[in-house]
């Protein structure tokens, strides 16, 4: 039987080392991405593997609900699913808005990787037995744990509205491992531990990103940032590849998986049953999967 994966935002960094390490594991891969040209080039480094594993382009804008559920359309209607990595993730220096008006930060690196996942579990179930892998961040632990709304209160701050974010997603993958017990469907949290990507190499070049209680110690923060970053993105895909690949984990779920392949400790309080409600319920007011 064929073992599909699919990789959102695959064409560089992170995501394109995963696709890579996928396929040599013999994984049919689709790779996500915004731009059709660096999902050419995509396709063409993961084929290049010589693995006979195959890889495509799909192209959708995952910070638009919209096309997650085109995407997540497309993908269901070609049947069972073996492997689904939500590695997509950005952190922006500045408050912008999704297109269904939603905080840009919380819609890309929460909702959208909410969604495309509950949209896409009955071919997960289909596939079994099947893995989903969420990447999370070091940054969770500094995202506030109100969840409310899309947003907190008090302004836009780059660093802390990631985290958040990531935190939020994190809150609902652990739980979701939870739900999923004994389905066939595991699932993961992944923890990279930082890498130079354009995403890193883009950020933090302002201290606008972090509150103004924290900017006198933003030497500290940049220190810090970029010990954590200093890996390659193949170093750092590691811990996606090994969640969903490493046959050790057959028959497990709901760990996270730092860098080295082993898993660790979850931050302080994130299975919190209350935590793990608000972030259900928020999400399913801001992204109806329409499943219960």
């Amino acid at each position: 039987m064929t073992r599909r994966a699919v990789v959102t935002a695959g064409t560089g960094g992170i995501g394109l080392e995963t696709a890579v390490g996928l396929a040599a594991a013999g994984y049919e891969v689709t790779v996500v991405g915004r731009d059709p040209e660096r999902g050419k080039l995509a396709v063409e480094r993961v084929n290049a593997g010589g693995t006979g594993a195959t890889a495509r382009f799909l192209a959708a804008d995952l910070l638009s609900l919209g096309s997650v559920r085109a995407l997540a359309e497309r993908l269901a209607a070609e049947g069972r699913l073996t492997v689904l990595v939500n590695n997509v993730g950005a952190m922006f220096d500045d408050r912008r808005l999704g297109p269904e008006g939603i905080e840009a930060t919380f819609a890309l690196n929460h909702l959208s990787p909410y969604l495309l996942t509950e949209l896409l579990l009955p071919s997960l179930r289909d596939g079994a037995p099947s893995r989903v892998v969420t990447v999370t961040s070091g940054s969770v632990r500094i995202g506030a744990r109100r969840f409310d709304a899309a947003e907190v209160r008090g302004g836009y701050y780059g660093l802390h509205a990631y985290g958040r974010a990531k935190l939020a997603n994190l809150v609902h993958t652990l739980d979701l491992a939870e739900r999923l017990r004994g389905t066939g469907v595991s699932v993961f949290a992944a923890d990279p531990g930082g890498a130079v990507t354009g995403m890193t190499a883009g950020t933090m070049r302002s201290s606008r990103v972090v509150a103004p209680w924290l900017r006198p110690f933003w030497f500290l923060v940049l220190r810090m940032f970029r010990r954590t970053t200093g890996g390659t993105p193949a170093q750092a895909a590691r811990s996606s590849i090994t969640a969903a690949t490493d046959p050790a984990l057959d028959e497990l779920t709901g760990l996270i998986i730092g860098r080295d392949g082993l898993p660790i400790a979850p931050p302080r309080g994130v299975t919190a049953p209350e935590l793990a409600l608000a972030v259900q319920r928020l999400s399913r007011r801001l992204a109806p999967s329409g499943r219960s």
